[in-house]
């Protein structure tokens, strides 16, 4: 690696401590207490009248150093706190601050052992009269707000450029905070959906991510090849018929978190590699799942924000239930002027769009001319959650047809803030109805059309053997912590997302 002038004097301080014996990487670090925990034990003993002085050795990367001749100041941050350590040349000596001052940077590890106390100021502090290296940063972080630079405090703008917080997250979440709570936020969305499915009597499962056969949603699968098998193999874009397969073999309910990949667009919403879950509920319809949507909503806000109110993109919205219920027909009528209903057949719904100067691509299949109305013009009004449901079968070939009608389906999605949150419906369980489902999708889109979904035969048989009549539903966990954390774009909420190689 090319290093720059900072980072060739970090290596011969490096250079400079294993001569002297001092090893910059020791093997382990010892400590007492966490950060968090040593301002708790120091706060709880001083209500205490004439209590010992708490003894601690904390550990942590240095945020902020401020040498001022026989003393120093030094901030020090674990994963749960920032403390200040003080150094006096009486109690460390003047070969251990001459090191302090020559060999410690910001950005290196410490581990630090004295007493606790409270500066004149009123900060908490750890009064040092012993230190050691942990680990030498050799690379000096991106400046943070209130750095210290020779002797005062400076404040710095943060590492801000996207692009560069994206490629290089690792820094991004060491100089700001900020983004260490998304993440935080983010872990207690997932436990919180867990608990509330839990509490129902649901079982979490974990289903194949390699799978011979892709479905259970409307995308393009990645492909790879297994070469022991000498066998095609996707990455699967759903858990979804490999959760129902497991209703047949008598589990009643059953969910799943975890990855999904689709070799799609990238958008403020869409990543290839993104979380989901997907749970499956037997003996339920959309309405029941439309009820315990609106209720998981609610509890995750409760559990995680402790309010149902969310600020996003300049809304308010609010999650307590019951949540809004539009008909999709209705919906389209009235954004759009045009009744689906009217129009059966991809040519007629095609005119219609036509004569209103709506954009399409000729020759689509009806059901994606219905999914551009739906997402160009009916979608970004729907700011408050709402249930938009009963949607045409063209477009929902795995969902039960309503009775009476067998156009359309028992189907809804959730919409938040102009956003699609999750999709649902009362599941298809006659294995015939299926075949033919699947038949007249392979009939009605070209052989690389990503709504495309393919014969499943196994999952044919196993419906074969008797599916019950069950709910199910599916919902971006990127999308929804989003909203928790008024984020404007998925990429604030994975760690790592997928960008474009640098060029050389």
């Amino acid at each position: 690696m090319e290093r720059n002038d900072l980072e060739k004097i970090r290596l011969e301080k490096i250079e400079r401590m294993r001569a002297e014996g001092i090893e910059p990487y020791p093997t382990t670090a010892h400590y007492t207490h966490r950060n968090q925990e040593a301002i708790q034990a120091f706060e709880a003993a001083e209500k205490i009248e004439g209590s010992e002085p708490v003894q601690a050795t904390l550990v942590g990367r240095i945020r902020a150093m401020r040498p001022m001749g026989k003393i120093a100041f030094a901030h020090i941050e674990d994963g749960t706190a920032r403390i200040q350590l003080f150094f006096r040349i009486n109690d460390i000596g003047e070969e251990m601050m001459t090191r302090l001052k020559e060999d410690y940077d910001l950005g290196d590890y410490i581990e630090a052992s004295g007493h606790l106390f409270r500066t004149r100021t009123g900060e908490i502090s750890l009064h040092v009269n012993a230190f050691r290296m942990l680990a030498k940063a050799v690379t000096p972080l991106p400046a943070a707000k209130d750095e210290v630079v020779d002797g005062k405090i400076v404040r710095h703008a943060t590492l801000n450029d996207p692009e560069m917080r994206y490629r290089q997250r690792y820094a991004d979440l060491a100089v700001n905070p900020e983004v260490r709570e998304i993440f935080k936020i983010r872990a207690k969305t997932i436990r919180a959906l867990q608990q509330f499915l839990d509490e129902r009597d649901f079982i979490e499962v974990e289903t194949p991510i390699l799978q011979p056969i892709y479905g259970g949603a409307a995308a393009r699968p990645f492909v790879t090849f297994h070469n022991q098998l000498k066998q095609e193999l996707y990455l699967r874009i759903s858990f979804e018929l490999y959760l129902k397969r497991l209703i047949v073999g008598g589990f009643d309910r059953v969910y799943e978190i975890g990855r999904d990949f689709r070799n799609e667009g990238v958008s403020f919403k869409h990543n290839p590699e993104f979380t989901q879950i997907e749970f499956y509920m037997a003996y339920a319809n959309y309405h029941s799942i439309m009820e315990l949507t609106e209720n998981m909503v609610a509890y995750v806000c409760d559990q995680v924000l402790g309010t149902r109110t969310l600020q996003f993109r300049g809304n308010s919205l609010d999650v307590t239930p019951p949540w809004r219920r539009l008909e999709l027909r209705q919906g389209l009528i009235e954004t759009t002027g045009i009744d689906i209903n009217e129009h059966l057949t991809g040519e007629s719904l095609e005119a219609a769009m036509k004569a209103k100067g709506y954009a399409f691509k000729p020759g689509s299949p009806r059901g994606k001319l219905i999914d551009g109305l739906i997402g160009d013009y009916l979608e970004p009004t729907l700011i408050q959650p709402t249930f938009l449901y009963d949607y045409p079968r063209d477009i929902s070939p795995l969902a039960k047809s309503k009775p009476g009608d067998p156009t359309m389906t028992e189907r809804f999605e959730g919409f938040m803030a102009g956003m699609e949150l999750c999709n649902a419906f009362t599941e298809l369980n006659d294995p015939l109805d299926q075949e033919q489902r699947f038949l007249e999708m392979g009939r009605d889109y070209e052989s690389d059309d990503e709504e495309r979904h393919p014969m499943d035969e196994d999952y044919l048989r196993a419906m074969s053997y008797g599916m019950p009549p069950m709910g199910g539903f599916g919902m971006g966990v990127d999308r929804l912590v989003m909203l928790l954390t008024n984020q404007q774009t998925i990429r604030e909420v994975l760690l790592f997302p997928h960008l474009r190689k640098l060029e050389d």
